[in-house]
């Protein structure tokens, strides 16, 4: 039986890791009971935030989802001594997650790239970076059910899938959608120089309304919301986990894992939005927040019994945190290429991620964005002191003929990249994070001789006049590593089934899990380890 203050399961986080092993459970039969920090809100009220907020801030898309107190998440243009996140280190680890019922799902563009079966074997194969614990095959039946519970298409053509590598057991449940003008150009482009721009696996209904959800429209709103729901998010599942027996509690904010004598999870303690403590019971716990609240919650946890915080015996809590490291080449083409049709990332090359030059250097993914261009061009045309039709010809002539190529880069897991307990603290008296970082060797060398050079040709071959390249690394917001997996106790924070090597009753699932992300977004791989976990919740709740 589920109450306000106890259940078999206790989930805290409701981003997609949390909802997939909470609709697991729920179907095995056992309560569970959810927490989320931050409020729970309409698609309405996130499309009239993003309609309303003023041109000058859209800038940074996190306007459409204003922050609660009790509950902040990063955003951008906030003075240092206001931010959430805390940075030292030569690059700053800024990110933009959500903190509302739902998560970061509702902001995400849905690309849904698989790992390769050699990017979980780096070590092995190159002599750098972790292998992971469990190889391709084992993983591959989680992708496949991953595909199907969130509504990813994809390519039937299985020269453009990826990977190209290992087997796949089973199609997407829906067809990729159709490229933009940009794309085909791009895709023609590339192509010359012996490249290959395929359709990306997205969490998207292609043509036909799949889980109760409509059809992309192709309005090329997907970041911020997708105004239809034609995108997965998570926060469209909630409303079903609910009509299965689901408790949610909203505005309450985990601060504390509790342990008993036998240094299992006895409890979770959580503030409200007046700052009143809470104290939530169960059988079995699932931190779902995120890689990087999850070591955050960790570490504010310690106790006698954990005196590193808890399920740190290992001291990696916290640690090993990765991202993509992306740079980007704005260029001005001759010839139109008209991005924004469709969504927002339609198509990638991959093969760049691959190659026995990992042993030197990381590997690169590079896309062609199709945002369409007229908010980025309109504050370049307005710059220059134009007005009137001079002005809106030439945000026509720059939305027509300006494109952003992403070089995004695998990173190496290192321990010195790491999460820890800011002195400053945030509104309910709660440390913020501070994170150490620094994208390393590995990735500034690809850079150096690699993925440069490379988006300087593609440019180049798109009849670009002007590239400009950002001057620094850019985070994909892809959270990562933080409570790493393996083996061997001493160096992981969790096992195969992202149980906690310290507790046997504490699951901590998702993107903090992952050994290594190779080059493409996470979500997928972080929702194939929630079902994998799920399974092992089951599994051991028959024997609670």
């Amino acid at each position: 039986m589920v109450t306000k203050n106890s259940a078999d399961v206790v989930i805290v986080g409701t981003g997609v890791v949390g909802v997939v092993i909470a609709e697991q459970l729920l179907d095995a039969g056992h309560s569970v009971l959810m927490i989320e920090a931050g409020p729970r809100v309409t698609r309405a009220e996130v499309v009239e935030n993003w309609r309303n907020a003023p041109l000058g801030v859209k800038g940074d898309t996190s306007v459409a989802y204003p922050s609660r107190p009790w509950a902040p998440h990063p955003m951008g243009g906030e003075k240092p001594e206001d931010a959430y996140l805390q940075f030292t280190g030569p690059d700053a680890y800024d990110q933009t997650f959500i903190r509302y019922a739902g998560g970061s799902t509702w902001h995400w563009a849905g690309t849904s790239w698989r790992l390769t079966p050699e990017d979980m074997r780096l070590n092995s194969l190159y002599g750098v970076g972790r292998d992971w614990a469990f190889d391709y095959d084992t993983l591959e039946p989680y992708y496949v059910r991953t595909e199907h519970k969130l509504g990813i298409c994809g390519p039937s053509d299985r020269s453009q899938q990826w990977p190209q590598t290992g087997d796949r057991s089973a199609p997407y449940p829906m067809p990729a959608l159709p490229f933009s003008p940009g794309e085909v150009k791009f895709t023609e482009v590339v192509k010359t120089l012996g490249y290959n721009n395929i359709p990306v696996s997205q969490a998207r209904n292609s043509g036909m309304p799949y889980d109760g959800r409509p059809a992309c429209c192709a309005n090329n709103n997907c970041v911020p919301v997708c105004p239809v729901a034609a995108k997965y998010d998570a926060e469209t599942a909630l409303h079903r986990l609910e009509k299965k027996g689901a408790t949610l509690l909203v505005d309450s904010v985990v601060y504390k894992v509790e342990t008993n004598a036998q240094n299992k999870i006895e409890g979770v303690h959580f503030y409200d939005q007046h700052k009143e403590s809470h104290r939530i019971t169960g059988k079995l716990f699932v931190l779902a927040c995120n890689g990087l609240e999850n070591p955050k919650l960790l570490l504010m946890s310690q106790d006698d019994r954990n005196p590193n915080g808890v399920a740190n015996s290992s001291d990696q809590v916290g640690r090993n945190m990765m991202d993509h490291p992306a740079r980007t080449f704005t260029v001005t083409t001759k010839e139109p290429f008209w991005s924004g049709i469709g969504p927002v990332v339609n198509s990638g090359i991959m093969e760049t991620s691959q190659g026995a030059f990992r042993s030197e250097h990381a590997g690169a993914y590079f896309r062609y964005n199709n945002f369409a261009r007229n908010r980025f061009v309109t504050f370049a045309a307005l710059k220059k002191g134009l007005v009137g039709k001079a002005l809106d010809e030439e945000i026509r002539r720059m939305a027509a003929c300006t494109a952003d190529i992403v070089a995004a880069h695998e990173i190496l897991p290192d321990p010195n990249n790491r999460l820890t307990l800011s002195d400053k603290k945030d509104w309910l008296g709660l440390p913020k994070p501070s994170i150490n970082y620094d994208v390393g060797d590995y990735v500034r060398k690809c850079w150096e001789v690699y993925s440069q050079p490379i988006g300087k040709q593609i440019a180049e071959a798109m009849g670009a006049i002007d590239i400009k390249i950002s001057p620094k690394y850019n985070n994909s917001k892809h959270i990562m590593g933080g409570t790493i997996m393996g083996k061997d106790a001493s160096n992981s924070v969790v096992d195969v089934d992202c149980r906690a090597h310290d507790h046997e009753n504490l699951f901590i699932p998702g993107g903090g899990a992952m050994a290594a992300g190779a080059c493409g977004n996470s979500t997928i791989t972080m929702t194939a380890l929630a079902l994998k976990a799920g399974d092992a919740i089951v599994e051991q709740m028959r024997g609670a």
